[in-house]
């Protein structure tokens, strides 16, 4: 009887059939894929990437020495005017309910009228950097801010044009930012995510497609925590067990990891069921230490108070606590939907918006300056594109008709870098003398994603994933490196 066969895995499921019956043509491209195996190299289509050990967020090494190992994006969702925050226009005053001499650029809805910008630009710093009344904390770091005032995407819709600043593609479904950066480098905290996504009362439009894995393996999908609770269990779901101690947790883990592993080495190693698995292990693992990291009570009240007690700054210092326990990225969303939206009344939301999260962003700026993190911290500042320097005219189910409003625009639009090796206390490009459009040293969307890869030490050409038969990247088959915003 010893010798009889193990029918354990003797018999085809009615899937194995249907999945192996369509493997015919994979076989020729079995001699290309073995090529890739070969290659190695750091993460790009190399040897690891075929292992299931690449599933994970063990740290990795990127191309060449980087000189930023962490990513914060603070995203002004909706899109907010470049023209009243850091690119001032006084020609626009000149032109004040007049026709601009110069054709309306084509944007989402009909504009009319130059719109010059109800708020006021000092000069700040030692650069002399022109910054709107709306920043003045945001200001005090004018420094080292890299402001780019010529930046440029595709469209005037939402949609896209945020999936294009998040993922590099705005129509396909293709991998945010945070999945390459934790797919290229791993996270240097194994009990906590490597991408984490704040976004209070909700979530964005487009939602997690803005932080999706995409091909990727879902390990690198961003995790979204939604800061309007103040409360760890609300901020996480599940983070405790009350049920179980860690060691009976630790046994029935043990037990579904054995039969996980034993179906999916019967499935040909399948990346989406070693990513799952990975998830299982990490969620245990967050309970010793999420609790601690998103306890902002721990921190001394000078620090809390520098921070301020709103929404914006609980999730500013939960964020400089993350980083500095070693997340990879953090996405800081100001609020559900778009706020930053002001077809109407965009002095009275835009003053409200810059209110709530100026105190915030200054404080964070100063904090991780003064902790030693900035040199090692990008800091990223946009959205998905600036407004018209025109009126946006009534049209209904689009506004309320109030003429005092700005439309989309994406040709020209301003974001603003700081630490993490970018230029402090520099400008870079032009928008023409009304804001409309980027005419001097034009940044596409695609080339600072070229360049906050190189900052964080990849060769955006080579860092690839191979994926149906192509090596993808995340500026597609477009982007420069700006040499200019490096320090």
């Amino acid at each position: 009887m010893s010798d009889h066969p193990h029918l354990n895995g003797a018999f085809l499921t009615r899937r194995d059939v249907l999945a192996r019956s369509g493997l015919g043509l994979g076989a020729l491209a079995l001699s290309n894929f073995l090529g890739v195996l070969g290659k190695g190299g750091v993460v790009s289509a190399g040897e690891e990437a075929a292992t299931s050990s690449f599933a994970t967020l063990a740290p990795r090494a990127p191309h060449f020495a980087p000189k930023a190992k962490r990513v914060i994006h603070l995203f002004m969702n909706g899109g907010a005017s470049h023209l009243d925050t850091f690119d001032p226009k006084p020609a626009l005053a000149q032109y004040a309910g007049k026709m601009l001499p110069v054709e309306n650029l084509r944007t989402e809805r009909k504009t009319g009228a130059a719109f010059p910008s109800p708020f006021t630009f000092k000069k700040y710093g030692q650069s002399g950097m022109e910054i709107s009344d709306l920043f003045p904390n945001v200001a005090k770091s004018a420094d080292e801010l890299c402001v780019i005032r010529s930046m440029n995407a595709d469209v005037p819709n939402h949609e896209p044009s945020l999936l294009l600043m998040n993922c590099g593609e705005s129509r396909m479904i293709r991998p945010s930012v945070g999945s390459w950066l934790t797919y290229g480098l791993g996270t240097l905290n194994q009990n906590l995510p490597g991408f984490v996504v704040m976004c209070p009362d909700g979530y964005p439009i487009q939602e997690s497609q803005n932080w999706q894995s995409g091909f990727l393996p879902g390990i690198f999908q961003g995790t979204h925590i939604d800061t309007k609770y103040t409360a760890v269990d609300k901020l996480i779901e599940h983070i405790s067990n009350k049920y179980e101690g860690s060691k009976e947790q630790r046994q029935q883990l043990d037990l579904v990891m054995q039969l996980n592993r034993d179906h999916q080495q019967r499935r040909q190693a399948d990346a989406q069921l070693e990513s799952r698995i990975q998830t299982f292990e990490l969620a245990y693992r967050m309970q010793m230490e999420a609790t601690d990291a998103f306890d902002i009570g721990k921190e001394p009240q000078s620090i809390r108070d520098l921070y301020g007690d709103g929404v914006q700054g609980r999730q500013m210092l939960i964020t400089r606590r993350l980083i500095e326990r070693g997340v990879r990225m953090v996405q800081v969303w100001h609020g559900a939907g778009q706020p930053w939206d002001s077809h109407d009344d965009l002095e009275v939301n835009h003053r409200r918006l810059a209110k709530e999260c100026d105190q915030a962003i200054g404080a964070l700026l100063i904090d991780l300056k003064q902790r030693g993190l900035l040199d090692e911290t990008l800091v990223l500042w946009a959205g998905e594109f600036g407004r018209t320097p025109t009126v946006e005219l009534p049209k209904p189910g689009s506004n309320a008709g109030k003429i005092n409003g700005r439309d989309h625009n994406h040709h020209g639009f301003t974001a603003w870098m700081a630490g993490g090796g970018s230029k402090g206390g520099y400008i870079h490009g032009a928008t023409d003398e009304f804001g409309f459009k980027a005419v001097k040293d034009p940044v596409h969307v695609h080339d600072l994603h070229a360049t906050m890869l190189h900052l964080m030490g990849f060769d955006h050409e080579k860092f690839t994933y191979r994926y149906a038969g192509r090596d993808f990247r995340l500026t597609d088959v477009h982007g420069t490196v700006v040499k200019e915003l490096m320090a």
